[in-house]
């Protein structure tokens, strides 16, 4: 889930509290591989958080999101011009949908976070390279990141990137440091600012990108009947994918990254053009 927060004080985590994050990220990545068979036409939203609320219960972990500021349910669905926090309810999927699927899994108390835009079925060229550029962005902002590196490494590789293919990066929801606390400092925005620039990624800090890439403008639009769902200003899709990321003292390491799901280098096609 994306974070609006301001910069306070970051902590660095010793080696018991990293295996600890590192099973909350785990324990969240299975999660999301239990849900993707069903994320298909005719499958509601709603049908997916009952999954991912049962699932979590199941194991004795809590899902983060139920009752956080308000929040009333288990995962978050955006479906085509829905940025983030798109609430889980009746509407069922359809073929040409894309769909990001936002967990957070609280494991021992520590939080496990990511998310994936899913395809259903045949997708349009534009949701397609919408979905690939997002994709791409994340993991190209982890290759670039290093040891004691400023956090604008993110953004500006992110930026760089999405405008490069002619899209655009939304800049009101950002990553954001994760622990024991949901959101916690450093608040990682995927376009370089002045606190970017100043805030480091030292190795025992974790933290999640998840860069959130309109096919149209930037521009956002808060829906003003639920509180939560952000929507293109434009109506134009978005996607978005999101890791919980460890910064080590070799380097970053994935916390997050499922058995069944795309992996770095991975291509997005319709079924036909496999």
């Amino acid at each position: 889930m994306a974070s609006m927060l301001k910069q306070n004080k970051t902590i660095l985590l010793n080696h018991a509290q990293r295996d600890l994050m590192r099973a909350a990220g785990r324990a969240n990545a299975e999660l999301l591989d239990y849900v993707r068979p069903h994320v298909v036409a005719g499958t509601t939203t709603e049908q997916i958080d009952r999954l991912v609320h049962q699932w979590t219960l199941d194991r004795g972990y809590r899902p983060a999101t139920l009752g956080y500021q308000g929040y009333t349910k288990s995962c978050c669905t955006s479906v085509n011009d829905v940025i983030c926090h798109g609430i889980p309810d009746k509407y069922e999927l359809r073929d040409g949908d894309i769909v990001n699927i936002d967990v957070t899994t609280i494991v021992q108390g520590w939080h496990g976070d990511q998310s994936e835009t899913f395809l259903v079925g045949e997708v349009d060229e534009e949701k397609l390279a919408v979905t690939q550029c997002a994709f791409d962005c994340l993991y190209m902002a982890i290759e670039a990141i290093t040891p004691g590196c400023p956090v604008s490494v993110i953004g500006d590789t992110i930026t760089a990137e999405a405008h490069r293919r002619g899209f655009s990066v939304v800049r009101e929801y950002v990553g954001h440091g994760l622990g024991r606390s949901f959101h916690q400092d450093p608040s990682i925005p995927h376009f370089p600012n002045r606190q970017s620039k100043v805030d480091r990624l030292f190795p025992g800090v974790t933290f999640t990108i998840e860069p959130m890439i309109n096919a149209g403008s930037r521009f956002t639009q808060l829906d003003r009947t639920d509180g939560w769902t952000v929507r293109t200003k434009d109506g134009k899709p978005s996607a978005q994918f999101e890791h919980s990321i460890l910064m080590t003292e070799d380097g970053p390491e994935i916390l997050t990254q499922t058995s069944l799901g795309p992996a770095r280098g991975h291509r997005f096609t319709n079924s036909s053009d496999d």
